[in-house]
C-alpha cells in the first residue's frame, strides 16, 4: 500500500521560525496560530525612510532611537535597551537585514521604525553581510508577550525574498510603507494593536 506523502512546511515559515529562535536564543513553537501584522499598526509613515544615513551600527542605533521617541528622555531610554540588547547578541538576522528591539521600563507607547539604509552596515550579522534593511522596535517592558509577536512577524517578513526584493526596490518612503502595507494585506488580521 504506497504512503501518503508528508506536507511540508513551506520554507519561508520554517527560516522566519529559525530566525525568531535566533534572534531569542530559544527554540519557537511550530504551532499554527492566527495570523496578524501588529507591526504596521505601529508604524506611522513619517518613521519610514529609504536614504537612511548612519555610518556605523552604534550611529545607526542612535539614530533609530532618535526616530522611535516622543522626547529626548525616550530616545535615551530607548538608545539604551537597544544597545543592551546588541551586547546580548547580533540582531542581524542575515541576508542583510537587522531588527533592532528593546523593551524599555517608563516608554509611554509602543512604536516601530522601518528604514532602508543609504549604504549598507557592518551589523555583526549572523552571515557576516552588512545591513541595508532595518526594522526597529521599542515597547514598553510589561508587552512581553506583544514583543515576541512582533518579532515573529518580522522574522517571517524578512523570510520572503520576493518582499526584501521590493522593500529594496521602493522608490521612497512613502512606495516602502505601502509595500508593507501590501504585504500586510495578504495575511489575515486580527484587531489592530493599540496601547
Amino acid at each position: 500500500m504506497p504512503h501518503a506523502p508528508k506536507a511540508a512546511a513551506p520554507e519561508n515559515i520554517l527560516i522566519g521560525i529559525g530566525l525568531v529562535g535566533a534572534i531569542l536564543h530559544r527554540p519557537v513553537s511550530l504551532k499554527p496560530r492566527p495570523q496578524q501584522m501588529p507591526f504596521l499598526d505601529l508604524l506611522s509613515p513619517d518613521r519610514v525612510h529609504t536614504n537612511f544615513k548612519a555610518t556605523s551600527k552604534g550611529d545607526l542605533l542612535q539614530r533609530l532611537s532618535l526616530l522611535l521617541a516622543a522626547d529626548a528622555s525616550e530616545a535615551g531610554l530607548i538608545l539604551d535597551a537597544l544597545g543592551t540588547r546588541e551586547a546580548l547578541g547580533s540582531t542581524g538576522l542575515g541576508r542583510g537585514v537587522a531588527i533592532p528591539h528593546g523593551r524599555i521600563d517608563g516608554l509611554s507607547r509602543a512604536r516601530a521604525a522601518f528604514v532602508r539604509l543609504a549604504s549598507p552596515l557592518d551589523f555583526d550579522a549572523i552571515d557576516g553581510q552588512p545591513v541595508d534593511l532595518v526594522a526597529a522596535i521599542a515597547v514598553p517592558a510589561r508587552f512581553n508577550d506583544h514583543h515576541l509577536k512582533l518579532l515573529g512577524e518580522l522574522a517571517e517578513m524578512f523570510s520572503d525574498a520576493v518582499m526584501t526584493n521590493a522593500l529594496r526596490e521602493a522608490a521612497d518612503g512613502s512606495a516602502l510603507h505601502a509595500k508593507l502595507a501590501e504585504f500586510a494585506g495578504t495575511r489575515l488580521r486580527d484587531s489592530a494593536w493599540t496601547d
